[in-house]
């Protein structure tokens, strides 16, 4: 599986695989199985490592102070040896977990060997070769396959790619040392990066790409091995996982426009996925206003509006294993 940071659908292939950097969680590059009425819930995480990273690093800032805040609720008297970032897609997050805890060994574990390849390369540009190592584990089952124990476990979009989402929390808090912290980004508040009225097609398209979004992550989760309902009442879930002092901290990723060149490929690889993934949905109106939105010469195109803009918040919910 491979996830580092993206809002849930389709298209997150970050934000919020992980760490804010895959935006996109997932279960590895497998394939979920075709949806009805025209969607595929297939994820090939190899393929959109690009898209992951690039995510990763518009949240580079963000990520920091995510980090930060971890080593808050973990407190000083807390010494950090072993960290894991469980879906860890390229590894963005798994290096600034390792630039934040300076004295500990982070682990990157993902079910995806090119996207652990690119998390090693990155360590060594940045000097943390040493102090950064990864494990190769198709998630659920890699949960009971020898992580080790953990001070930090950190997994970004990744659990809801997990038929069992309670089972997958209670997994990742067992391999917590007493007073050891699992942290989870999931949920939250969908990305906004265009006005309601664009000058094409109908306005509220932003709002109609969400409703088939839904869809989809509904389809693709009842899709998933081992499906069990449940409520993503988070916090209750980590509760019941044996956390205490949970709570939840959001941060917002705001890049006013005009865009930086980064931030509009970013949204073009979110659009791209969306026309692939959930054409069947949309009516031919909203196709053809992707489409314009997709052309690298219209000056409608996200490549070349002056009024896009990204607005995309990350939502983490915490907890800590009580020390004895």
């Amino acid at each position: 599986m491979s996830a580092d940071a993206s809002t849930r659908g389709p298209a997150q292939g970050q934000q919020h695989h992980g760490n804010g950097d895959h935006g996109h969680g997932g279960p590895g590059h497998g394939d979920h199985g075709h949806a009805g009425h025209g969607q595929r819930t297939d994820i090939d995480w190899e393929a959109m490592a690009d898209t992951l990273e690039n995510a990763g690093e518009l949240r580079l800032p963000l990520l920091r102070t995510t980090a930060a805040r971890l080593r808050e609720l973990l407190g000083p008297r807390h010494d950090v040896r072993r960290v894991l970032d469980v879906g860890s897609g390229p590894g963005v997050m798994t290096c600034v977990l390792a630039e934040e805890f300076g004295d500990a060994e982070a682990v990157a574990v993902d079910g995806t060997q090119a996207l652990l390849d690119r998390t090693l390369a990155r360590a060594e540009r940045l000097g943390l070769g040493s102090r950064v190592g990864t494990k190769l584990a198709e998630l659920p089952d890699g949960l009971d396959d020898g992580l080790g124990r953990a001070d930090l476990v950190w997994s970004s979009m990744a659990v809801h790619h997990l038929g069992d989402q309670q089972g997958a929390l209670d997994a990742l808090a067992g391999t917590l040392r007493p007073g050891g912290l699992l942290a989870v980004a999931e949920g939250g508040l969908p990305m906004r990066f265009l006005p309601r009225d664009i000058g094409v097609g109908r306005p509220g398209l932003q709002a109609r790409l969400d409703a088939v979004q839904e869809e989809w992550f509904a389809i693709m989760r009842a899709e998933l091995p081992g499906y069990t309902p449940a409520v993503d009442d988070w916090p209750a879930m980590l509760t019941r996982a044996g956390l205490a002092e949970v709570t939840t901290f959001t941060t917002v990723l705001d890049i006013p426009g005009p865009l930086p060149a980064p931030a509009r490929a970013h949204l073009h690889a979110y659009l791209s996925r969306v026309r692939e993934t959930v054409a069947g949905s949309l009516p031919e109106d909203d196709l053809s206003t992707l489409d314009t939105l997709l052309s690298p010469t219209a000056p409608e195109g996200i490549a070349h509006r002056a009024d896009a803009f990204l607005l995309a918040p990350t939502t983490v919910f915490a907890g800590t294993r009580a020390s004895v």
